[in-house]
């Protein structure tokens, strides 16, 4: 039992301080190359325009790095890596014990959060290099949906072919089996995660509801002895802290597509792979209520004639269009998010 927790806090906490000493490089590079929005804007992912938003936040958007998400997923990287080549060239029982790298359990999860980084990534770059008079360039909304579902399709297909997994456990009821259609739930669950990315809206929202759900899921595998994944859960947690711990008002970068679209599409495959999907709900419930809040807002201006349930969606931003400063919007999604979390964890453990 001590050397599993080791094996949890010691990656985790390294992952933390390599994240704190790669900023400076990061943010000296940023700024240095002016790597934000050259023009303030957004557009509604039905492409009509957001005044409202665009007038809260005219003044932030410009003259703000982007892509500090780079921070969360190469801290990720390194400490695997660090671990795993002294597991390999050291002949200490510690090396060998606090290595998480492993097939069955953290292989998919981080070649996830890489590949959907740097597709991010590649949106970022766009976003802030825009082309001809656009205000906001960079892959469409529909383009990230495409490769997102490429990215879960090929998840679901290694989830039923290479692990087996053709069941999903209702707590406190069992397992029930759904065979091949593991595969088109993945790709679901994938995809409404990939829609909750417009959390990161606000300095500090995104980082600190991110770092609750993947230290809730830290748990849940620790409890289950799933502790390679369980470790890797808790190196993200530590990584985003880091990042964190520069995005709080007022932010020295954004977390931007390169970090939130590696988190949600890298959450969906750990919750598949604690078999606690079902609780995702629950524990994400910050981001699920985020993805309503635009659904519902969408829906309201098709089928009633433009009116809409919120002054402006997602939620968070509707809270400050009603007059609530954005750290309090902040503080307060932070303590729900460790509220749900606790609920989430509780029922995962209890249920299974």
């Amino acid at each position: 039992m001590i050397i599993n927790i080791l094996k949890l806090f010691i990656p985790t906490a390294s992952a933390f301080f390599i994240g704190i000493l790669l900023t400076p490089f990061l943010t000296h590079f940023l700024y240095k190359h002016k790597m934000w929005k050259k023009r303030a804007g957004k557009v509604a992912p039905d492409g009509s325009a957001t005044p409202i938003f665009n007038e809260l936040h005219k003044d932030k958007e410009v003259g703000t790095p982007r892509m500090g998400g780079i921070i969360i997923w190469a801290s990720t990287i390194i400490v695997t890596v660090l671990f795993s080549f002294w597991a390999q060239f050291s002949h200490l029982a510690l090396a060998q014990k606090l290595n998480f790298l492993s097939r069955n359990q953290t292989l998919l999860p981080l070649m996830t959060l890489i590949f959907a980084s740097l597709v991010g990534l590649l949106d970022d770059y766009l976003q802030i290099r825009p082309v001809g008079d656009s205000a906001t360039a960079g892959l469409s909304f529909w383009k990230r949906a495409s490769l997102v579902t490429a990215i879960g399709i090929l998840g679901g297909v290694w989830f039923y072919s290479k692990l087996g997994v053709s069941a999903i456990t209702i707590p406190f009821y069992g397992p029930i089996f759904i065979g091949i259609l593991i595969i088109p739930l993945f790709v679901a669950v994938m995809l409404f995660l990939f829609s909750s990315g417009v959390v990161d809206g606000l300095d500090g929202l995104s980082g600190g509801i991110m770092t609750v759900i993947f230290s809730a899921y830290a748990g849940i595998a620790f409890f289950q002895n799933q502790i390679d994944l369980a470790t890797l859960c808790g190196v993200i947690a530590g990584s985003t802290l880091a990042f964190l711990w520069f995005n709080i008002p007022p932010a020295r970068f954004y977390m931007s597509e390169t970090g939130i679209l590696g988190l949600t599409t890298t959450l969906t495959v750990v919750a598949f792979l604690t078999d606690s999907v079902l609780v995702l709900p629950i524990i994400a419930l910050p981001l699920i209520i985020t993805s309503l809040s635009v659904i519902i807002q969408l829906g309201s201006k098709k089928l009633r004639h433009g009116k809409k349930v919120f002054k402006v969606a997602p939620l968070h931003h509707h809270f400050e269009a009603i007059g609530w400063p954005a750290y309090k919007v902040v503080m307060r999604y932070w303590v729900i998010s460790v509220v749900v979390a606790i609920i989430g964890m509780i029922i995962a453990l209890l249920g299974h």
